[in-house]
């Protein structure tokens, strides 16, 4: 069990003035507090499905931010905000962590050359991070995350006066959070029916009564560590005094531009992609502000970190080998994601990236044409950080991404606005069987890239997606009678039915998706399908209708043993 060091409750002096040493503080705070109620915040899902994944995204997001405050000690606010907002913004997960970075980057400017503040800057900064957090979405929903966002802020700013202090500021502010959160049933309807509050709403809540904590000097205990993919061991036998080095270096950096060694606001770092191209491949490298990411696979790494530190000072730097890599794969023989096409690769006018949850689905999205593949879908929502990795294995001048979850898109448009090297288009496949669709429809002989997103557009118009799952919760929804473990199918946002079979449960969600109207069928068949269930499935589909055509695929998808596409 993880403990934050309690705080001695705020000085006089920090009663009025917020720093850095003390926000940072705030924010590890809250960033344990979260994960501490992060299986809670799963768990408000809408759908009593098992791929709530909203507390983990939001976890990991202010996680990214919590890690790029490491070995930072300074009391200048400003500077504390910006490194905060940086890593946020690369780390966002699912739409409810690109609302949360976008929060604290609307924050981060009102905060902008504060080397501290007092109740009524700060107040201003938290407005600022409400405007950024409603811009960041193209058409807000009351009942969510914005609503909490919005309205406690607007509680706890029209109640500032000249006796307010940061203490008091945040007293209000978690107080009105709360109210407002147990108000979200009321402006929306799914909230309503499903007996649920806003997820979102709640994970920021529990970040803010984190630094609430922090502030007046309470203990926060973490009951767990942040759910995050495990990294394997490393096996270095498969690397030796004879070994010939192949595949190289990856070798990754933020460079921390410096005034006396360039000017930081004029610096092209197109000088060290150009120079970094010469080195290696697999490259991705962009500037925030005064700082460089840079990402390479190099036969030279030393050669990387010598021209670099001409611009600058490292910030972090990690080398791995990726030979030992390879052969520590190799010999776990795992199922990992499928490997992009190894570089360098030539350049290539138009490519593609698509997300992907299990391994025959993104085996299948590269036999068709995807140039790199994403791991993640629900429950494994990627970052922008994993799709700018992605971005960076192919030399393309179009990308055009498949996010392929409604919950993924905001996070691809966070990436494709942070990548440089090329123009993005994130092509808004809101499931797999969308993506699916436009991904078979896949044709640059148009050239035009406004028309092939059209022709995406128009292949996703055409097909339905229809979704098997098991029930973690009794519910009533759409009229229809939910009781924990039965398996439940549901098209988009409306659920269809709900039986003790899950063979049963397909019947009927084809029969209610119009069955008799349908002339293709593809099934998606997940880990949670036996072999007798497909055998099942596919007597009852030729049997009941001979005239459709009918494809089983060996998805290996998680949470879903059938996915249904249909047209």
């Amino acid at each position: 069990m993880n403990t934050i060091e309690k705080q001695n409750p705020a000085s006089n002096e920090a009663e009025k003035f917020l720093d850095g040493e003390l926000f940072a503080n705030m924010v590890r705070g809250g960033a344990a507090q979260l994960r501490s109620n992060a299986t809670e915040v799963n768990n408000l899902n809408v759908f009593p499905v098992p791929d709530g994944d909203t507390g983990d995204n939001m976890s990991m997001t202010i996680e990214g931010g919590v890690a790029a405050l490491e070995g930072m000690h300074s009391t200048d606010l400003s500077a504390v905000t910006q490194k905060l907002s940086k890593g946020m913004l690369l780390g966002a997960r699912g739409n409810s962590g690109v609302i949360l970075s976008q929060f604290f980057a609307g924050m981060t400017k009102g905060l902008s050359a504060c080397e501290k503040a007092d109740a009524h800057v700060l107040g201003h900064a938290l407005e600022e991070g409400v405007k950024q957090a409603y811009a960041s979405v193209i058409t807000p929903t009351e009942g969510t995350i914005l609503t909490v966002a919005r309205e406690a802020v607007q509680y706890a700013v029209d109640r500032l006066s000249e006796k307010s202090t940061i203490t008091s500021l945040f007293s209000d502010l978690i107080k009105e959070m709360y109210n407002s959160l147990q108000r979200t049933p009321e402006l929306l309807a799914t909230l309503k029916e499903a007996g649920v509050i806003d997820s979102g709403g709640a994970g920021l809540f529990y970040i803010m009564q984190g630094f609430y904590k922090i502030l007046v000097g309470e203990e926060i205990e973490s009951s767990g560590e942040l759910k995050a993919p495990a990294a394997p061991a490393v096996d270095f036998s498969g690397f030796g005094p004879d070994s010939e080095m192949t595949y190289g270096y990856c070798t990754e950096l933020l460079l921390q531009l410096q005034n006396k060694k360039v000017n930081p606001d004029e610096f092209d770092v197109n000088i060290i992609i150009e120079y970094l191209q010469t080195l290696g491949d697999s490259l991705v490298a962009f500037k925030t502000d005064s700082i460089v990411k840079i990402h390479v696979h190099t036969l030279t790494p030393e050669k990387v970190l010598e021209f670099c530190r001409q611009f600058g000072e490292f910030l972090t730097v990690k080398i791995e080998n990726m030979s030992v890599q390879h052969s520590s794969t190799v010999e776990e023989d795992k199922k990992e994601e499928p490997a992009p096409a190894p570089a360098p690769q030539k350049h290539k006018k138009h490519a593609s990236v698509a997300v992907a949850s299990g391994d025959g689905i993104a085996d299948l999205f590269l036999q068709l044409g995807v140039d790199a593949i994403v791991p993640g879908g629900q429950t494994q929502n990627p970052s922008a950080q994993d799709f700018l990795r992605a971005f960076s294995e192919v030399d393309a001048e179009h990308f055009y991404v498949f996010p392929n979850n409604g919950n993924i898109i905001m996070a691809a448009k966070q990436a494709a606005q942070l990548y440089t090297k090329a123009e993005v288009h994130v092509i808004e496949s809101k499931d797999i069987g969308k993506g699916y669709a436009a991904i078979s429809s896949m044709n640059y002989q148009s050239d035009d890239p406004d028309q092939i997103c059209e022709t995406f557009s128009e292949a996703m118009d055409m097909v339905s997606t229809g979704f098997i799952s098991t029930a973690i919760r009794d519910a009533e929804l759409n009229n229809v009678h939910i009781e924990t473990g039965d398996y439940i199918g549901f098209v988009g946002k409306e659920m269809m039915t709900s039986c003790k079979d899950k063979v049963d449960a397909a019947k009927d969600l084809l029969h209610k998706m119009g069955l008799a109207d349908l002339y293709l069928i593809t099934v998606f068949v997940g880990k949670d399908a036996s072999q007798d269930d497909v055998d099942t499935l596919t007597a009852w589909l030729s049997e009941t209708c001979p005239d459709i055509e009918f494809y089983f695929v060996t998805g290996g998808q998680d949470v879903y043993p059938f996915i249904f596409v249909v047209e």
